[in-house]
């Protein structure tokens, strides 16, 4: 193989974002990371890196503290874990941290995530790009582009890539054949994968020169070939040469071995006695033995070295060579590289939400311009009536760490009841319904009752349906474009200690007032809090007031200020709800009750938990009738929320079973009448088959009848005109004799014409006769004497005829 001199290798960026509580300055670091993410998206997409210096100039300090506060890195780093290739997991995370998309650039992100989803459920257009090496592509194409040599391993990386390609574009076109309603489910992919360009006579020429290993084979070249037969040769003679040296060396040859130095055929002695060969001395120890290079070997060692060298410069040719090729193909190829990355980015967020139970949001527009979402048609006008609409929705960050646990208990093969404890152990999922008029929400509820992680909840959801990525929630879900996400929530990981104190927490919220706009959503936790209660409630009722005056899209903010919760009944705008808290088993149920405000719960605990009841009675006291008044009106409130949620649960329910024996009704019915039918059908087809066979026979008799009616008159009238003939002649000729003998003649005649009434009786009832124009037999039903007439039943036909119709 070529011994050539380093060359430059393609450089890797690894973003890894993470916050410790001694990081001194986020700005710098949020600013440092966004640069590096910056760097690596325009190393893939120029596009890309447009929108993201855009987003850079809009955003500070405290946007990027709202996404570390929320953990959107965490869920960055959980979605490109689904990335196949390196340079798709990088291209992932620099995407979603970007957040630089607007409405209909989020729309084409989830048509995309969409079709990867379909195509993921079809199974025959796999994106599992696991077998192609990105990085070694792309040093391939560096190479190319300097005009260096491509080593074997990055030719052969580019040949999975284009085979990889041609594979998926073939299985794509086979889907659409089946049926061509895939093309419009997979787009827009569709059009992506369509126009790959896959240079097929490049492939060949690769698969000729290099091996599946990456080495150069002997079929490269001629010259190649040749060499390396003469390098074999030669090892072979040098080999055999040394061997037998050793093999005649009087002392102890078994302390000898052949060894190859530097590429050059020696002798390892193993001890410090002398040898009947002479030869160089390349090394020697003392007690450990030398190696010896012999002087016969001498000239065929350097004979072997230059085949080498031809060796190294044939194969040096050969890959030059390729280079060469490569480079009238290299746009192509780093196209289709930066296409296949692309897929991997949408394939990785379609596999994140499809593993996760994720469903597409349905992402309303600006309220300002644009037009309605295209599947804003297929929602009812419930889901319609809200601004936001988030059933059963959960913590991705929580639904991911719950998975981590079941993975890793069953790993370790942990027992089936502590697998079936932690499958039980699965996050609460919460329903978000907050109506279009609503700008400010405001949540109360004990402390661990799950305020923070609402917040956190919904801010993840707008970010991820924002950034093309499926929704955790097991409905479909309505959710606003917002153009950036404010959160002030407090954790035990804050950047500094600052925002854990009041100051910190009104300089927070300070940026966050001069930065939101009219589609911006801002999380406040706790406001208000860290100061006088008084003061804070003060205060917190005017920062909420302000918010909503000020246009902000929507605003979501927990407390424990009861203040706070009179807002709604004296502006539209606001709306209450509230953590729900077990009193019975003191615990949280983190499950969220609308249109309620939270109550004070610390006294009744107290009182559950055994405290003094004379400490408990003066606390009371010292809260104040009016408010233990308001607290029973709440609890009012909450037991009428609770019976009108249970009998709208009974309602769906049986509104479902309603639903379902509608169904069942209809298909019956459709099933009876397509029974009626058929029947209807059969019976006219047999009446129709009957009438046509009637008409046939009746049409058959008439004919007969005719003929026969028209055949007696004119035997009667020839036997006239006979008669009168003979009777001329007779009076002709005057012979009287003859006149007689012609009268009796004609009265023989009519003699024989009559019916021999005399010598046959007529047939009897039961009798079986001839009917002469029907050429058939028939049964006489009755016989009319006087009339001379018969009833004769013959098949299906009766008919009535004389006695001269038939035979005995």
């Amino acid at each position: 193989m070529l011994s050539s001199a380093p060359f430059a290798h393609p450089i890797s960026i690894s973003i890894s974002i993470s916050f410790a509580p001694t990081i001194p300055n986020p700005v710098t670091i949020g600013v440092r990371l966004k640069h590096e993410a910056l760097q690596l998206t325009h190393s893939l997409s120029s596009s890309t890196n447009q929108s993201v210096l855009t987003q850079e100039e809009n955003n500070s300090g405290v946007y990027y503290d709202s996404l570390r506060v929320l953990e959107w890195d965490k869920l960055c780093d959980c979605v490109a874990s689904f990335a196949r290739t390196s340079l798709g997991r990088e291209a992932t995370k620099a995407k979603l941290w970007s957040l630089n998309q607007n409405y209909h650039e989020s729309l084409r992100l989830l048509d995309e995530t969409n079709a990867a989803v379909e195509m993921l459920k079809h199974g025959g257009c796999s994106l599992d790009f696991t077998g192609v090496d990105v990085l070694l592509v792309q040093s391939a194409i560096q190479r190319a582009r300097r005009s260096s040599l491509v080593e074997g391993n990055e030719a052969m990386a580019v040949v999975s890539l284009l085979q990889y390609a041609d594979a998926l574009q073939h299985n794509l076109k086979l889907a659409l054949k089946e049926d061509a309603d895939w093309y419009r489910r997979f787009m827009p992919l569709t059009e992506v994968i369509m126009e790959f360009v896959i240079n097929r006579s490049l492939v060949k020429l690769i698969q000729q020169i290099i091996d599946e290993d990456g080495s150069v084979k002997d079929s490269a070249s001629p010259n190649l070939k040749r060499s390396r037969d003469q390098v074999r040769t030669l090892e072979r003679r040098v080999y055999q040469l040394v061997d037998s040296l050793i093999r005649n060396e009087r002392n102890d040859s078994s302390l000898m071995e052949v060894c190859n130095i530097e590429g050059r055929w020696c002798i390892k002695s193993s001890s410090d006695r002398m040898t009947s060969f002479k030869g160089l001395l390349l090394t020697s120890n003392s007690g450990v033995g030398s190696i010896v290079e012999p002087l016969p070997a001498v000239s065929l060692n350097d004979e072997l070295q230059q085949a080498r060298a031809s060796v190294a410069k044939a194969e040096a040719d050969a890959l030059s060579m390729l280079a060469t090729k490569m480079q009238n193909d290299l746009d192509d190829i780093e196209l289709l590289l930066n296409r296949i990355i692309k897929l991997d980015v949408v394939n990785a967020r379609a596999t994140y939400g499809m593993s996760y139970g994720g469903s597409c949001p349905d992402l309303s527009p600006p309220r300002d311009g644009g037009s309605e979402s295209k599947d804003s048609n297929n929602l009812s006008t419930y889901k319609r009536d809200w601004i936001l609409y988030m059933p059963k929705a959960y913590h991705p960050l929580l639904l991911h760490k719950h998975k981590q646990n079941l993975w890793k208990a069953r790993r370790e093969s942990k027992k089936a009841s502590e697998i079936a404890a932690l499958e039980q152990a699965r996050p609460v999922p919460v329903d978000f319904f907050i109506a279009q008029k609503t700008r400010v929400l405001v949540i109360t509820g004990p402390n661990t009752g799950g305020k923070t992680i609402c917040l956190k909840t919904i801010g993840l959801a707008v970010l991820m349906a924002k950034s093309g990525l499926h929704v955790l929630s097991s409905e479909s879900v309505r959710i606003p474009w917002f153009d950036s996400v404010f959160a002030d929530i407090g954790d035990e990981q804050s950047l500094t200690q600052s925002l854990s104190t009041f100051s910190g927490h009104l300089k927070q919220i300070s940026e966050i007032q001069s930065q939101a706009t009219c589609h911006s959503l801002v999380l406040l936790d706790e406001v208000g809090a860290g100061t006088n209660p008084l003061e804070g409630a003060a205060l917190g009722m005017s920062l909420l007031e302000s918010f909503a005056e000020t246009g902000v899209l929507l605003t979501i903010a927990t407390t424990h200020h009861g203040e706070l919760k009179t807002l709604k009944y004296s502006n539209d705008a606001f709306e209450n709800a509230c953590m729900e808290f077990d009193e019975v088993n003191l615990k949280p149920t983190y499950k969220i009750l609308w249109g309620v405000p939270g109550r004070s719960n610390a006294i009744n605990i107290a009182e559950r938990l055994g405290l003094s009841s004379i400490v408990v009675e003066k606390a009371r006291e010292l809260y104040g009738a009016a408010s233990a008044e308001i607290d029973e009106i709440i609890l009012d409130m909450e037991k009428l929320k609770q019976e009108y949620q249970e009998l709208l649960d009974e309602t769906q329910h049986h509104l479902m079973l309603s639903r379902d024996l509608y169904e069942k009704l209809l298909v019956a019915r459709r099933k009876i009448m397509k029974h009626s039918a058929e029947q209807r059908f059969r019976k006219m087809r047999v009446i129709s088959e009957a009438a046509s066979k009637a008409r046939s026979i009746i049409h058959k008799n008439v004919r007969q009848q005719r003929a026969s009616a028209t055949r007696a008159p004119l035997n009667i009238q020839k036997n006239t005109t006979d008669k009168e003939s003979n009777h001329k002649k007779a009076i002709n000729s005057g012979n009287t004799s003859s006149a007689a003998n012609m009268k009796s003649s004609s009265a023989a005649v009519d003699v024989k014409q009559s019916p021999p009434i005399g010598k046959s009786k007529p047939p009897k009832v039961g009798d079986m006769v001839h009917i002469l124009s029907l050429r058939k037999k028939g049964t006489v039903l009755k016989v009319d004497s006087f009339k001379e007439e018969l009833l004769v039943q013959a098949g299906n036909l009766k008919l009535k005829l004389k006695l001269i119709d038939v035979e005995t």
